[in-house]
């Protein structure tokens, strides 16, 4: 139903005026080029629909301001990183407090608040025992190691299009022909994720089964639902079913929260009831102060520290000179205590329901064949329709250039989608106007695109 010139003028036309509207992002990103690789401080930053990023000046809760003056409503929100809003005014005066009036931020000794988090993590996802990173993928890394040692099995198993992170097991999708392929793109991996890992769709459990068979997969590591490709729900029955099929092959579930954690408090794992094995998480926990975590069960607790020979404290391979650093576990305590509430997330849920909604009603309008899908806080709209059951299908579903169009549509008239699909996610300052004001541009880019 798209016109594709049509779409390529509109996007030319966007593009011109991006770069008419941000002349100082333009500037300092062509001063950065000779000094970053790439031009900016991570490469990925570098995911910009209009050729080069916007400079932040200013941030707080919902909003971002640029180094061109301009304000915006960021429902990008540090894909999942200030889920918490940008600066939440308990999580600074904690950071504050610890590095500046009592100080010390890495000084390689414990704190009572990583005893408060531990609990509180352990409460909301109902595995017990914590331990501490600066990100999710060394989380996932730490967790991958432990399942490895205990089960005396070599292989990961996860689903295609999965995101982890950068875990060099990870990077791997099921090909065109059913064949297990490393990710297109893939830097510079060790070896061959085929060799180190196995990978299944999403929603298919005689793959899952197939693959856990051969009885060399330590632990099915997933998110409980895709994110990172677009948000692909559980069928009913299939988290029940992998749990079912771990047990029975003897692999254990490692529940990667990190996105996920927009479903409530205690993300997926509590709010559908699931009960994995091990569950990492990390960025929206720290309230934008660099976080993460793994947490074991009893049992899988009980498995490690029986072991001899495994060295936890030193050289093992498990942790790092930062990990749970004062600095870190304050911010976690104050962003869990105060501000990443069951309230807030009743409240944060709520709006995404009403995105979801006006989202909704924009596709219908236009009779396209498009669909949107929410999870609890967070939604994002998907150019298929129905929305997509597995990682295979929602990146076949992709459209560069649509996506750039919108992206660009929305960046120019004050609203900030995540870079890497089309994901809006609420904040506890996230307001229905902000979401209202997505609708009414979105509502205006489609009617460009389509009349």
């Amino acid at each position: 139903m798209i016109d594709r010139s049509r779409l390529a003028r509109l996007l030319d036309r966007e593009r011109d005026a991006f770069r008419k509207r941000n002349p100082r992002s333009a500037a300092a990103y062509e001063q950065a080029r000779g000094h970053l690789f790439g031009g900016v401080p991570m490469t990925w930053m570098n995911k910009t629909a209009a050729g080069f990023p916007l400079y932040l000046a200013e941030a707080r809760g919902a909003r971002v301001t640029d180094l061109d003056g301009h304000e915006y409503v960021d429902l990008c929100l540090g894909d999942t990183g200030a889920m918490a809003g940008h600066s939440p005014q308990a999580t600074v005066e904690a950071v504050a407090d610890r590095f500046g009036r009592r100080g010390g931020a890495t000084v390689m000794m414990p704190t009572e608040d990583a005893a408060w988090v531990g609990a509180e993590l352990g409460r909301r996802f109902r595995v017990p025992y914590w331990s501490f990173s600066l990100t999710a993928t060394d989380a996932n890394r730490w967790a991958i190691r432990l399942a490895r040692a205990i089960t005396g099995r070599p292989r990961i198993l996860v689903n295609s299009y999965c995101y982890h992170g950068s875990v060099d097991e990870v990077l791997l999708v099921v090909g065109p022909d059913g064949r297990q392929v490393s990710r297109e793109g893939n830097v510079g991996a060790p070896v061959d994720p085929t060799v180190t890992s196995r990978v299944v769709e999403f929603n298919d459990l005689p793959s899952l089964e197939r693959e856990l068979a051969y009885g060399d997969v330590a632990a099915v590591l997933m998110e409980p639902a895709l994110t990172n490709i677009g948000i692909v729900l559980p069928e009913p029955g299939y988290l029940e079913g992998v749990r079912e099929l771990t047990l029975r092959y003897g692999s254990l579930l490692i529940n990667d929260e990190t996105h996920t954690f927009s479903a409530g408090p205690g993300g997926c794992t509590k709010a559908w009831d699931l009960t994995p094995d091990i569950v990492t998480i990390g960025k929206a926990i720290g309230g934008g102060i660099p976080s993460g975590g793994y947490g074991l069960s009893a049992e899988v607790a009980a498995r490690v520290e029986a072991m001899d020979g495994l060295d936890l404290v030193d050289m093992g391979g498990v942790g790092g000179t930062l990990a749970g650093n004062a600095l870190s576990v304050a911010a976690m305590r104050a962003t869990l205590e105060h501000v990443l509430t069951d309230d807030a997330f009743a409240a944060m849920t709520e709006l995404a329901t009403r995105f979801t909604k006006g989202v909704q009603e924009v596709i219908d309008a236009h009779g396209l064949p498009w669909s949107v899908t929410q999870l609890g806080a967070r939604a994002e709209y998907r150019f298929t329709n129905p929305a997509p059951r597995n990682g295979g299908e929602s990146n076949a579903a992709g459209d560069p250039d649509l996506d750039d169009y919108l992206h660009i549509y929305l960046a120019n008239r004050g609203v900030l989608l995540t870079p890497f699909h089309n994901m809006a996610l609420m904040s506890p300052a996230t307001t229905e106007a902000d979401v209202d004001l997505h609708h009414e541009v979105f509502a205006a880019a489609v009617a460009d695109l389509v009349s």
